[in-house]
């Protein structure tokens, strides 16, 4: 079998994985752009392209270290615990969308916002900037969307959003469709699904902004940004 190589890369405002939305989709306004590397980038791979509002992209977790398991570890490679369960509960790992997967593939149901020569915009994308992409291809709504669908444990255990609370000068470093983006994205809690301390400072890269903010209490407080 020939090995697959990456017909694209991701351009993402995210330099590292923390605080990347865990689903694609959940975060509609935030931008990305696919690349395409320069074999790939020719006007006729992308024909018929511009008659399709969403794509799927299959892409690789690149920023998982891979880990060597030992034999006898194998069943705890099996299972994973979602932070939709609070990461306290395991279920198997074909029955989560974890990243950490034996093959580490990703699948991201991505809304085209344009098309230009080699490059495609999209809205919604939960990629790291640097991100391997294998494979696009069109989403078709006749075959790809499917009504009262079972979503397993996920129907079962609502998410539920912080507030959040930005600082009065958050027009400073960003635009404001950067500020009601980056809302949006803290409003998912980036934090382990482990970590509870209402006193811990955590930060995330955003475009080029080094963001600090801490939870309490469901809410999202914006401490400083650098």
């Amino acid at each position: 079998m020939k090995e697959i190589e990456p017909i694209a890369y991701f351009r993402s405002p995210f330099p590292t994985k923390f605080g990347i939305p865990r689903q694609s989709g959940v975060v509609k306004a935030l931008r990305g752009r696919v690349v395409f590397e320069p074999k790939f980038s020719k006007e006729e791979a992308l024909r018929g392209m511009e008659g399709f509002d969403y794509i799927w992209l299959i892409w690789g977790f690149s920023a998982n270290e891979r880990e060597k398991r030992a034999e006898s570890d194998v069943n705890n490679s099996l299972t994973v615990r979602p932070p939709r369960l609070g990461g306290n509960e395991r279920v198997g790992v074909f029955a989560s969308r974890s990243p950490f997967r034996p093959n580490g593939l990703g699948l991201s149901s991505v809304k085209i916002v344009e098309i230009g020569k080699g490059f495609i915009e999209v809205a919604g994308a939960d990629l790291m900037d640097g991100t391997p992409i294998y494979d696009v291809k069109p989403y078709i709504p006749y075959v790809d969307a499917h009504s009262n669908a079972r979503g397993g444990f996920t129907d079962s255990h609502e998410w539920q959003p912080l507030e959040v609370v930005l600082p009065d000068n958050i027009l400073d470093f960003f635009t404001e469709s950067e500020a009601k983006t980056l809302s949006d994205i803290l409003a998912q809690d980036p934090r382990p699904s482990y970590q509870h301390d209402a006193n811990r400072i955590y930060g995330m890269q955003f475009i080029d902004k080094d963001v600090r903010f801490r939870v309490e209490n469901q809410c999202c407080i914006v401490v400083e940004i650098l």
